[in-house]
């Protein structure tokens, strides 16, 4: 393989000052983990160069979490654009404030190895983090080219409330949406191959939301593969092998999101990617398929390395990469990684479901709670929901009872969830939640409840 630096004849100059110092650190991709290494890095001295090619703040705050949050928290579709009008640039010049620090330079243009000068000649002398994120995974479905088909940014971006809208994929985008649209007054259906929606939720939990999803009056066609979309119509084939369609205005392909790595030029490393696109990384989010004699220095965090495809698992991998490259341990715990879906009611879940525990032969017992026995959820007319705390059985040492995980659906799920994702990383038992004072009356109780 040629060396890369045989491939550039540009000089660096054009983003150093007149000292010419060399970077410490290369970041391409300003989302979520880009900019929180670049802010991270920069306060602990270190001169940072970070690439973006598109508008700062990534899909997350761009077209992703921040926007589909002014819509869950939007009364009307008007009032939800509205808001996002103001919300997103908001934000945006929040991120373009954080990168304005003296440490950093924003250079806005696409990053390509082998062929922008600072990702060539000297390439090795300084620490990379590629943290480009992800996009769309489209189905090769026929007629999926067809106007009215969208992703989630289409959707976003319509100026017009689709009287049908129908949803492919029961994944955390597609339930989020159908929530949305549905209160807004779509009428809304969702077609989706598994057995299940929210593969990543206790299956009890995902199946309750689903019903109570149901109930308020948003089909769903579970266990069905979309075949083709023609004349404004998605055809699909039921679980029994007969064929059946729905009429839709738009239609929105909410079938997840892959790693974005093309234009990279990553062969020009020698980098091989993972059978998902992803590209491969270690314990400490070192690229690892970078062959012997190449530069070594390569990190990948966010949703470009496939591991948790989540805003804030890539913020602290993006905090856990300068300290390993600053030499400074810490304690972050991956494998707590606390999730969200801002559905109607809304749920979380932290550590494996039951199932999962099930499969790998880990003893537990279930802790169950219910949002109608809580004082709180009855005042605010928020009944419905069901909490599942997972913890070693009492005759599993050091007295049982540690908390393994833990799976809900209700009103401000998420902020229980994030409750016990906190216990976790501090190897909390059963007995020791139990001896923990809630404010009575919250919905934190529903929580405390589960350990009686």
């Amino acid at each position: 393989m040629n060396s890369i630096n045989e491939k550039v004849t540009t000089p660096l100059s054009p983003w150093r000052g007149d000292g010419g110092e060399a970077p410490d650190l290369i970041i391409i991709g300003a989302g979520p983990g880009g900019y929180r290494a670049a802010e991270y890095a920069a306060k602990q001295g270190l001169k940072v160069v970070i690439f973006e090619d598109s508008d700062v703040g990534g899909t997350c705050l761009n077209v992703g979490c921040i926007p589909t949050k002014t819509y869950v928290h939007s009364a009307s579709f008007s009032e939800a654009r509205e808001r996002m009008a103001n919300v997103v640039p908001q934000l945006r010049a929040g991120v373009e404030g954080i990168l304005s620090h003296p440490n950093i330079t924003l250079i806005r243009e696409k990053a390509v190895f082998g062929k922008t000068p600072l990702l060539s000649e000297g390439l090795g002398e300084a620490p990379i983090i590629i943290a480009t994120g992800s996009e769309t995974k489209w189905l090769p479905i026929e007629g999926a080219n067809a106007p009215q088909v969208v992703d989630s940014t289409g959707l976003l971006n319509l100026d017009m409330l689709p009287k049908h809208l129908c949803i492919i994929g029961a994944g955390v985008i597609g339930m989020e949406f159908a929530s949305v649209f549905h209160r807004f007054g779509s009428e809304v259906t969702v077609i989706e191959f598994l057995k299940e929606c929210l593969p990543a939720l206790d299956s009890d939990i995902a199946k309750r939301l689903r019903k109570q999803m149901e109930k308020d009056g948003i089909t769903f066609n579970m266990q069905c593969g979309v075949k083709q979309i023609a004349d404004g119509k998605v055809f699909f084939e039921n679980k029994k092998g007969q064929t059946e369609s729905v009429e839709a205005d738009v239609i929105l392909m909410a079938t997840g999101r892959k790693p974005r790595t093309e234009g990279l030029n990553l062969e020009a490393l020698g980098i091989t990617l993972a059978h998902n696109g992803a590209i491969p990384v270690d314990d400490n989010f070192r690229v690892t398929t970078i062959p012997d004699g190449s530069p070594s220095g390569i990190y990948a965090i966010g949703d470009v390395n496939g591991k948790q495809m989540l805003a804030h698992a890539a913020e602290m991998q993006a905090m856990h990469v300068v300290n390993h490259i600053l030499g400074k341990p810490d304690g972050i715990h991956f494998d707590i990684m606390p999730a969200a879906i801002f559905t109607s009611p809304e749920a979380a879940c932290v550590g494996p479901t039951e199932d999962q525990l099930k499969e790998q032969g880990i003893a537990y017992e279930c802790k169950k709670s219910f949002w109608r026995a809580n004082g709180k959820a009855l005042a605010m007319g928020e009944t419905e929901g069901l909490l599942k705390l997972f913890v070693t059985p009492p005759s599993e040492g050091q007295g049982g009872g540690l908390i393994l995980g833990c799976h809900a659906y209700g009103a401000h799920a998420a902020d229980i969830i994030q409750e016990v994702a906190v216990l976790m990383c501090r190897t909390t038992t059963l007995s020791q939640l139990r001896d923990m004072v809630h404010i009575h009356p919250t919905l934190s109780e529903i929580l405390h409840a589960a350990t009686e």
